[in-house]
């Protein structure tokens, strides 16, 4: 079996352990043993997302992503699903502007069907995509879209603010959900052709992480995937650089029928994989990771000016990354009253730093996250594909607890002052439309004067 092979020292990674081997097509597979329960995850990245496409064409990795589960050669319709949960295991694939996922957690002598699914629909999606799947799926995720964008309060907030903060023309520009006009315009051709250059084994890592025999798992993936042929027409995404900071604060004011003001905003952030991206993770946590964060703190428990205050990092590999701040104002409290307490907070913390309870806590609370991930076979999985991807390197998901660590009170307090500066952002405004907000705002008007 044409295979390469490398492991990562126990002492390195607290006993946790995982094997790399390519097969000759490409397909690059990642194994990690772990006897405590008799179960096993298969997950499958492909190297595509939102940042792959093309203008006019936005939204096409995932719908895609939905046309995978709509039979292949031997799988027919809703199959996988039924085979998948059938056998006891649970399943799901999702999109991001950097990769596209699938994968089944399943009892541990059912890992083998997981591995043949995945090779089926990979070597034999285009005999069963046809037009009735493509206007079935098409019309699935444009629901999608209505349901968790379109028609929810705040729901185009994210996607508002990513076109504000990496411009026009940028790969990140656009969200991988879409638009409308888009996924309308897409073909059947488009997707047969976006299948063609993106779901070949040179473009996808497999993971396969649980109660598995490494020897025996590599030999039916060798008898499944092995034969299906490569392909390498993939083009590189375009750049996604961007030098420095905003330079401007990006804002916008929304009248709409939400349930309360609110104040957004996305900061630009280091790009995931550096010292300076871990930095500002711990940062964004001090400040508004959970109930015990600084904000949270100020605005909602000492000012009581909102009822909820977060500040988390979307980590980008392929861009700078993103830092989103949410706080929802409590009763009749006003944004201009909000955002002088943000902006004090953030001062204070880019002039001094954390504290040295707040560094302990940050550090402590994503330490806690990622071994949660690295706990549950599936998310060790999901890790492992995550860094071979991005990073070419699978062993970093392995290593992760240690670098964050190893960060000082410094570089966060250094990343702050760099990154959480009002000319590095968008920022959103809602007000209520509705009439009762609408008379409390006319009040609040003839009072100031």
């Amino acid at each position: 079996m044409p295979m390469a092979h490398t492991a990562t020292p126990q002492e390195r990674t607290g006993g946790l352990t995982a094997t790399e081997h390519k097969l000759a097509n490409g397909l690059r597979v990642v194994l990690s043993e772990d006897r405590l329960t008799p179960v096993a995850a298969v997950c499958l990245w492909y190297d595509v997302g939102s940042r792959h496409e093309v203008p006019g064409r936005t939204g096409l990795a995932h719908l895609f992503e939905h046309l995978m589960f709509q039979g292949s050669a031997q799988v027919k319709g809703n199959g996988h699903f039924e085979l998948v949960q059938g056998a006891g295991g649970s399943l799901n694939g999702t999109t991001s502007f950097e990769r596209t996922n699938y994968f089944e957690t399943m009892p541990a002598h059912q890992v083998e069907l997981a591995l043949w699914l995945e090779a089926d629909r990979m070597g034999t999606l285009l005999t069963a995509l046809d037009e009735e799947s493509m206007e079935n799926q098409r019309d699935v995720v444009k629901n999608e879209r209505r349901q968790r964008y379109d028609n929810v309060p705040y729901g185009t907030a994210f996607e508002r603010l990513v076109a504000k903060i990496y411009p026009e023309g940028h790969p990140y520009h656009h969200t991988p959900i879409g638009s409308m006009a888009d996924l309308d315009a897409a073909s059947l051709e488009d997707a047969r052709e976006f299948f063609r250059t993106y779901y070949a084994p040179g473009n996808a890592v497999l993971a396969v992480v649980g109660d598995i025999d490494s020897a025996q798992t590599l030999a039916w993936i060798e008898k499944y995937f092995g034969s299906i042929p490569p392909h390498d027409g993939k083009q590189p995404p375009r750049d996604g650089a961007l030098d420095g900071i905003i330079g401007t604060e990006l804002r916008e004011t929304l009248h709409e029928d939400v349930p309360s003001r609110a104040l957004m905003a996305a900061y630009r952030l280091p790009q995931d994989g550096t010292r300076a991206a871990d930095a500002a993770d711990l940062a964004l946590t001090a400040l508004g990771g959970g109930e015990s964060s600084r904000l949270h703190n100020r605005l909602v428990r000492r000012d009581r000016t909102a009822v909820a205050a977060s500040f988390g990092m979307m980590r980008l590999a392929g861009a700078p990354s993103l830092g989103w701040l949410d706080v929802k104002t409590s009763g009749e409290a006003r944004i201009p009253e909000i955002e002088a307490a943000v902006e004090e907070e953030l001062t204070r913390f880019a002039q001094e730093g954390p504290t040295p309870e707040e560094m302990e806590r940050a550090q402590a609370q994503l330490e806690r996250e990622w071994l949660d991930r690295l706990a549950t076979v599936g998310g060790r999985a999901d890790e492992l594909c995550k860094y071979a991807v991005l990073f070419g390197d699978p062993q970093l998901a392995l290593t992760a607890v240690r670098r964050i660590l190893e960060i000082t009170p410094q570089e966060v307090r250094e990343v702050a002052a760099a990154w959480l500066r009002r000319d590095n952002r968008g920022v959103l405004v809602y007000e209520p439309t509705t009439a009762a907000a609408e008379a409390d705002h006319d009040d609040s008007e003839g009072a100031q004067r």
